[in-house]
């Protein structure tokens, strides 16, 4: 079957998600952002790769940079719409921008607010994974 099939059957068949475990280690969002290229790479979804890569890593990033427990990336795709997620082990909301008098002259911070910029939609949630209370910050992307 021609690539081009391949990559259109690939966005228009069935759902797919991959879920990538990470470590306390900031090299996880390095390991995150070639992981998720590769899967969108090979879904045919090329297009998607900077954007996705942009949030994926400061999804990932804030997992790393702010807990000191495990994380999880889940990438998931249906009905047009990839979905990325990030969890970690730290149940506080996390702090979006503008919500401190401080923001602009903070050296970080700003990640959150690329995220709200590039995204169709984003928000959080509460959950728990490997036995531990956590939070899901997650956005999504169309793709159609």
């Amino acid at each position: 079957m021609p690539e081009d099939e391949t990559s259109q059957q690939s966005q228009a068949g069935e759902p797919w998600e991959y879920s990538l475990h990470i470590p306390d280690d900031a090299r996880a969002v390095t390991v995150s952002r070639h992981t998720l290229r590769l899967i969108l790479t090979l879904h045919g979804m090329s297009g998607l790769v900077d954007t996705a890569e942009l949030l994926a890593a400061e999804l990932v990033s804030n997992a790393v940079r702010h807990t000191t427990g495990p994380a999880a990336l889940r990438v998931r795709w249906a009905d047009g719409v990839l979905w990325i997620g990030a969890w970690d082990a730290d149940p506080e909301p996390p702090r979006f921008p503008g919500e401190s008098a401080d923001f602009g002259e903070r050296e970080g911070g700003r990640g959150l607010g690329l995220v709200r910029a590039c995204s169709g939609l984003w928000g959080w949630e509460p959950s728990a994974r490997f036995g531990n209370r956590g939070k899901y910050v997650w956005c999504e992307l169309a793709t159609a």
